[in-house]
């Protein structure tokens, strides 16, 4: 009978152990669901996102992305606005509403400069490389993995820093605890003051053998403010 509970104990030890998760590995575990066959590096894709704002009218964004190529293009409509960007190792090129001859004052509105285009691809990148760009360098994986819950859910949790000269905000990822699918990610500049925004996770499209999540939906931390939601759609 003694032989069966020890037995029984190291069984329920082994498991708690088998059960516990270093940062490291629930990010390998969630870069396997989201890339299983690693094409994020090689990533070649045409997107398409629908931004739905209050108060505005809706922005329809086509971006490709060529990592090989290191090459980023980016078209987005918002009413009779039409302005197109891209980036590559050369340099960078814009139009606005097809016209390469733009005076001063309008480059100055639309905000179309080389550095504001390698933003653009820098944003699309890093939000649609999720979760494999937390392997880039500068960014520290904290090895502790928290389990919280959020909006009635219990989540895996990683916690993200940034080297200085890469970021400054902290960041927490949320996966699902079975499949370790990223369903909400969040920030905060100072995290006790409890600024910054958490964005909502739902649907998917697999693009290029990536999985992304579809649909994108913004919140200020501070009183869950709804800022707007993104949709993914080619």
């Amino acid at each position: 009978m003694r032989l069966c509970q020890i037995l029984f104990f190291c069984f329920l030890s082994s498991l708690c152990v088998s059960q516990s998760i270093t940062g490291a590995e629930l990010l390998d575990r969630a870069i396997n669901y989201h890339d299983p066959n690693g094409n994020w590096p090689t990533f070649q894709g045409d997107l398409r996102v629908t931004m739905n704002t209050p108060g505005k009218s809706d922005r329809v964004t086509d971006f490709n992305i060529n990592l090989p190529a290191e090459s980023f293009e980016i078209t987005s409509v918002r009413d009779s606005i039409t302005i197109y960007q891209m980036i590559n190792s050369e340099g960078c090129q814009y139009t606005l509403n097809s016209e390469t001859d733009i005076s001063d004052e309008d480059k100055k509105t639309h905000r179309l400069n080389c550095d504001r285009t390698q933003m653009w691809r820098d944003y699309y990148t890093y939000l649609y490389g999720l979760p494999m760009k937390l392997k880039d360098p500068g960014t520290i994986i904290d090895p502790v993995v928290s389990e919280r819950e959020f909006k009635g859910k219990t989540y895996k949790v990683l916690k993200v820093n940034y080297d200085q000269a890469v970021g400054v905000d902290t960041w927490y990822f949320y996966f699902d605890p079975i499949t370790y699918k990223m369903e909400v990610y969040q920030f905060f500049k100072v995290e006790e003051n409890n600024d910054g925004e958490y964005i909502l996770l739902t649907g998917e499209e697999t693009i290029s053998g990536v999985k992304m999540p579809k649909t994108r939906a913004w919140y200020y931390n501070k009183a869950d403010k709804y800022l707007g939601t993104d949709v993914l759609g080619l």
